[in-house]
């Protein structure tokens, strides 16, 4: 089956199904053929809309890494919001995101240590880290400490407890909608956390 035309509907039925199967059993364990099941399509269609599996996963993964990164980009660059509001955003912003994707940290993180080059440069990682409006504003009010630390830190607490997931619900530390709460709880800790760290 060769159309003439490519079809949206079925080049974005491929994609989710793609989604899905990358998400489950990461890019080395996937095969074209799991992901035209998984879209109940055959493997000649799949083939004619994505010529390979590396290309179909380098679509997947610049949608999971904007996603993952691009929530941060504009908050810590905003000209017009103080150094507290930021972080109230930053927590804010994330972990509602995370919410909604919450298998999303731990296949990025998998999935990027094979090639952390390639990573850092479509999410611009160095500038983010280093040259954004809020780095300035750390450097300004905490000179003798490497804003690096606060940023790792405030990262680390909005993203670690969806990377520890899937052990905290199998040890029977939470259920998942226990763990829903446990991350809104978050959203305001964070913000406490991070005023202390600033006051220390």
């Amino acid at each position: 089956m060769t159309p003439k035309n490519k079809d949206a509907s079925t080049e974005e039925k491929i994609k989710e199904a793609a989604r899905i199967v990358f998400t489950q059993k990461g890019y080395s364990a996937t095969r074209t053929r799991d992901i035209a099941e998984e879209a109940g399509i055959n493997l000649a269609l799949l083939n004619y809309y994505f010529r390979s599996k590396e290309k179909l996963f380098e679509l997947v993964m610049s949608e999971k890494v904007a996603k993952l990164f691009g929530v941060i980009a504009p908050i810590v660059n905003g000209e017009t919001t103080s150094i507290e509001e930021k972080v109230t955003l930053i927590a804010d912003n994330y972990i509602t995101m995370l919410l909604q994707n919450p298998g999303l940290p731990l296949f990025v993180l998998s999935e990027i240590r094979n090639n952390p080059e390639h990573f850092g440069n479509k999410v611009q990682a160095g500038k983010l880290l280093t040259e954004s409006i809020f780095v300035k504003q750390l450097k300004e009010r905490k000179p003798d400490i490497n804003p690096l630390h606060f940023m790792i830190n405030l990262l680390s607490m909005c993203i670690f407890p969806f990377i520890a997931k899937p052990v905290l619900e199998s040890a029977g530390v939470m259920t998942p909608s226990q763990m829903n709460d446990f991350a809104e709880e978050r959203k305001t800790l964070i913000v406490q956390w991070f005023k202390a760290m600033m006051n220390s």
